[in-house]
């Protein structure tokens, strides 16, 4: 039978469309999961033009992302900046609309590679609202407990991958050698050892490497774990004075003995990539040095992840700050940066970069050395296989198992310091039962102080209303008898304390929230009206001291006239940790992570150092048993 001029077009239609399918599904190895990880780096690697290997090595602030920017410049990466989210106390869903339509764009790119998007969950999720914060590095140190930190990094992959996210600026494995430098918090000791050990985090993160895999290879374990970044390499916590972003002053022993021992652990348990510190060693920028980046890293620790820049950091290689941005990115890149943090002049970085290839400065073997480091992070991740964020994790964001185990966390990283004007006398654990206690202090009823920087916003917050949780105050209210009456009174005068007959006092003293180079501090006195509150409680009723700080502060002028001292740190969310101590449900179990100066004027002082005269010193820590009749 003739086939009409319809059924002819019909036919021809079909042909072509059978046609264009067949070679859509064109077999490409790099797509293939089960091809070798180097066959599919080697593969995608062989597909790229000069300008999508640029773009894989650029990572740009979420804002700053649209599908053009993404089919235009093929970005490699995203960032969240400090405090940067879709929408104020966005909920896990708008989160991941908005991962998902970055990876869309992405996807729809000639060769549809996903990007990796990247967030500071550096004590939890803390730009996400309602997320579980858990104490800062600083506390988890003083818990000496690397199993617990394990689960701690477990928890908040779940945490960070309910928003899509599958990276991480987490762990900072800085050793704070000063307490004055403002990121002394994100540290976990002053002891590279201890250091060491909290590296746990790294396969809570992203799971326990495989038992044969090569050591310095990355690993991710599935859709659950989360890429982790070990920052920020290195020597950033010997800055001088402790001024962030500044030079550290050490021989190349000094180096590896106390500020290199923790990467060598996080290479080890396969952490995914480094970031590159801001400061400088002996006046040579993080950012420009070779031996530090290429020579020892690369070549002789073996490290197969890939090195990001911090925020800004190859524009810092420069005084002002990006004033010949073409020499800075010439030295940064040749220096061994893969990808590059450049959250909003990303046009210039391409023009810079062409520039720089087209003369011949760049050569090519250093870009495919970069690409296959950012490709094989992508592979071993599975983001080609699950790009996408997962709805079903939203529940795990603040879920009650994460929050009980960062209330844990709370529990054991407060430090007792004193515990009555006589070791006979002791006034802790308190009684439940009272007629009536005082709560006072800046720190007692305020969340933010309570959380630190890096929650909601990249600084911090103050007040009650940036997420949920529990302050100390609520605590206590939640925890003594109910017969007990609790007084809230900020900063109470003398007459205030003199007129009412209270049992004892609790009083909350410390830092407000702060960040970087914003924290940075040369006297560390507790923020006012702290030593104000502490002598007007202190000298007319028996009190204890909860300090809520970053790391040691000035203390020394009011020990004697307080009974008991406890060193809370930055707890995050879930003050009831507070007062299962305080009040005897669990005891007293955590030894200082850093030392205890006397004065300002002793600093830096570390433990094993020739002249060692502290407050209290590193490792110090007393002890109280459970009230057995309270459980």
């Amino acid at each position: 039978m003739e086939k009409t001029p319809t059924a002819r077009f019909v036919f021809v239609l079909l042909f072509l469309t059978c046609s264009i399918a067949a070679a859509g599904a064109e077999y490409f190895k790099y797509k293939d999961p089960k091809q070798p990880l180097n066959v599919r780096i080697e593969d995608l690697l062989s597909r790229m033009t000069l300008v999508e290997k640029i773009g894989q090595m650029a990572q740009i602030e979420r804002k700053n992302v649209s599908f053009e920017v993404i089919k235009n410049y093929f970005i490699g990466g995203v960032v969240s900046e400090g405090g940067s989210s879709p929408a104020p106390n966005a909920s896990a869903r708008v989160w991941v609309d908005m991962v998902n339509e970055i990876q869309k764009a992405a996807l729809s790119t000639r060769l549809g590679i996903p990007v990796i998007y990247g967030i500071d969950a550096v004590h939890g999720h803390g730009t996400v609202y309602k997320a579980t914060i858990f104490p800062h590095n600083i506390g988890l140190g003083a818990t000496r407990d690397p199993a617990l930190v394990k689960k701690i990094g477990a928890a908040t992959a779940l945490e960070v991958r309910a928003t899509g996210i599958t990276y991480a600026f987490s762990p900072s494995i800085a050793v704070c050698r000063d307490p004055r430098w403002g990121r002394c918090y994100e540290s976990f000791s002053e002891d590279p050892k201890l250091v060491q050990e909290m590296t746990e985090i790294i396969p809570g993160l992203q799971g326990d490497i495989p038992k044969n895999s090569l050591k310095g290879v990355p690993f991710v374990a599935g859709k659950t774990k989360i890429a982790a970044c070990a920052k920020h390499y290195v020597g950033d916590g010997g800055t001088y004075m402790g001024i962030n972003e500044n030079n550290t002053i050490a021989n190349f022993h000094e180096l590896l003995s106390i500020h290199m021992p923790p990467y060598y652990n996080a290479i080890i348990k396969g952490v995914s990539t480094v970031m590159v510190s801001y400061s400088s060693w002996n006046g040579v920028k993080m950012h420009a040095n070779h031996f530090l980046l290429t020579d020892f890293l690369k070549n002789k620790l073996r490290f197969r992840g890939f090195i990001i820049s911090d925020y800004e950091g190859v524009d810092r290689i420069t005084t002002p700050s990006g004033i010949n941005y073409t020499f800075s990115l010439q030295t940064g890149i040749l220096a061994g940066i893969d990808m590059l943090m450049i959250p909003y002049d990303y046009p210039r970085y391409f023009e810079s970069f062409l520039e720089l290839v087209h003369k011949n400065v760049i050569p090519m073997s250093r870009i495919n050395d970069a690409v296959r480091r950012i490709l094989r992070v992508k592979f071993i991740m599975g983001l080609f296989e699950n790009p996408f964020g997962d709805y079903s994790l939203a529940n795990e964001i603040g879920k009650q198992e994460h929050r009980d185990l960062a209330r844990e966390a709370v529990r054991k990283s407060l430090v007792l310091l004193k515990n009555g004007k006589s070791y006979s006398e002791p006034i802790l654990p308190l009684p439940k039962k009272a007629k009536k206690i005082l709560v006072a202090g800046s720190n007692a009823d305020n969340l933010g102080y309570q959380c630190g920087g890096w929650t909601i916003k990249w600084q911090g917050l103050s007040g009650n209303n940036l997420t949920i949780g529990t302050t100390l105050l609520d605590a206590i209210k939640a925890t003594v008898d109910p017969s007990t009456e609790v007084v809230f009174s900020e900063n109470p005068d003398t007459y205030f304390i003199q007129g009412n007959d209270f049992s004892y006092a609790i009083v909350a003293i410390g830092e407000h929230s702060y960040a970087e180079t914003f924290g940075d501090n040369l006297n560390l006195t507790i923020a006012e009206p702290g030593p104000n509150t502490i002598k007007n409680v202190c000298e007319h009723i028996k009190c204890v001291v909860v300090v809520i700080s970053g790391r040691p502060v000035v203390i020394k002028p009011y020990v004697n006239m307080i009974d008991a001292v406890v060193a809370a740190w930055l707890p995050g969310t879930e003050g009831r940790g507070i007062t299962d101590v305080l009040f005897g449900d669990y005891g007293f179990t955590g030894k200082l992570p850093k030392t205890w100066f006397k004065s300002v004027d002793q600093l830096p002082m570390n433990f094993g150092d020739a002249y060692y005269d502290p407050l209290y010193p590193f490792g110090f820590g007393l002890t109280t048993e459970p009230v057995k009749t309270s459980h």
